[in-house]
């Protein structure tokens, strides 16, 4: 059975496996200054529709602190959900990187709006207080839920109007992208967003991620915190031109459809079962899941995955782009045969 745990344990599409093998057959300039890398970065100019400047790093916590740490000075704060993959999955990396302090604001569903934001902006000016310059969300958000376009030019909107910037970690975009029916261009390029990651390996890619910085104030300042980062990448091309097979004919979209058809489809099959409830699902290949104790215990028995409340009983399973109908099938199977 494949794995439900996260769209991490997912396998690698055969087309980025076939570029990489093309790319190993030859010679090429190293630290990213090579032929393969700037395709790959007009292919993602294209899709955004602006100039921008870009970076290629390994993973998807390199590509958000060190994208924050070229907006950010040591004492200014990036404001986000508390339930955000920098305030919770990054071993306080941005504190210790950059200095900087990570400012939590209420949310709904792991979404904030710039009325949450507000609470954070008492002290600015104030020479005891860390000050807040940065809004960071998620799309899609950690707890499977998404924001809109206008959502996030609202965040923008708000930002700039308080001398402040939008970075939005996008290692989940695709999925958000095909539950909107929307372009990176309408979603990214055209809201406001000063600082986007842009993840795939989440979605096909073997690893890497990229820190698109579209605020024009910023243009060349992760050249060195890349570097001061580690993440200035020798062979730098072997991440970059996975994103060419990526976002030719659409394959990232198409990757994405997949995993949220196979979200949907789980979650079509869950709701028939008396006693399982699918909660905070918005229609992508996340999802989370309350059952009784009894069956999780049992399904742990048989399926690895991240109970997330252990008083309501609430598991999470997540859906991935190499998965089918069968797949499914076999995981809603074995939570029947577990939860008699």
């Amino acid at each position: 059975m494949k794995m439900f745990a996260s769209d991490n344990n997912s396998g690698v599409h055969p087309e980025i496996i076939k570029h990489l093998t093309m790319e190993a057959e030859r010679h090429d300039f190293p630290y990213g200054e090579d032929s393969t890398s700037e395709k790959a970065k007009e292919i993602i100019k294209k899709e955004l529709g602006k100039d921008v400047d870009i970076y290629f790093v390994t993973t998807g916590t390199a590509a958000n602190i060190i994208g924050l740490s070229g907006l950010l000075q040591p004492y200014e704060a990036a404001v986000a959900a508390s339930t955000t993959h920098i305030n919770v999955d990054e071993c306080n990396s941005l504190e210790r990187f950059n200095g900087s302090k990570i400012l939590t604001v209420d949310s709904e569903h792991g979404k904030i709006t710039p009325d949450s934001v507000k609470s954070v902006l008492g002290n600015i000016g104030d020479a005891h207080s860390s000050q807040p310059k940065v809004i960071c969300i998620s799309n899609l958000t950690e707890t499977g839920t998404v924001y809109t376009k206008e959502e996030i030019k609202a965040l923008a909107d708000f930002a700039h109007e308080n001398d402040m910037y939008l970075h939005v970690d996008g290692a989940r975009i695709a999925n958000a992208l095909e539950v909107t029916n929307t372009s990176l261009k309408e979603m990214i390029g055209d809201t406001g967003v000063d600082l986007f990651s842009f993840g795939g390996t989440k979605n096909g890619l073997m690893m890497g991620e990229a820190i698109v910085c579209l605020n024009p104030n910023f243009k060349r300042s992760h050249k060195y915190s890349t570097k001061q980062g580690m993440q200035l990448i020798s062979k730098m091309r072997y991440v970059s031109v996975q994103y060419i097979p990526y976002l030719t004919d659409n394959l990232w979209l198409k990757n994405a459809k997949a995993a949220n058809s196979a979200g949907r489809y789980l979650n079509e099959e869950l709701s028939k079962m008396d006693g399982i409830e699918v909660i905070d699902y918005s229609n992508a290949n996340i999802l989370f899941v309350k059952m009784p104790f009894e069956t999780i215990e049992k399904l742990q028995k048989e399926l690895y995955f991240y109970v997330t409340d252990e008083e309501q009983g609430i598991i999470r399973l997540i859906t991935s782009f190499d998965m089918d109908k069968s797949d499914i099938e076999g995981l809603v199977d074995l939570i029947k045969k577990c939860h008699k």
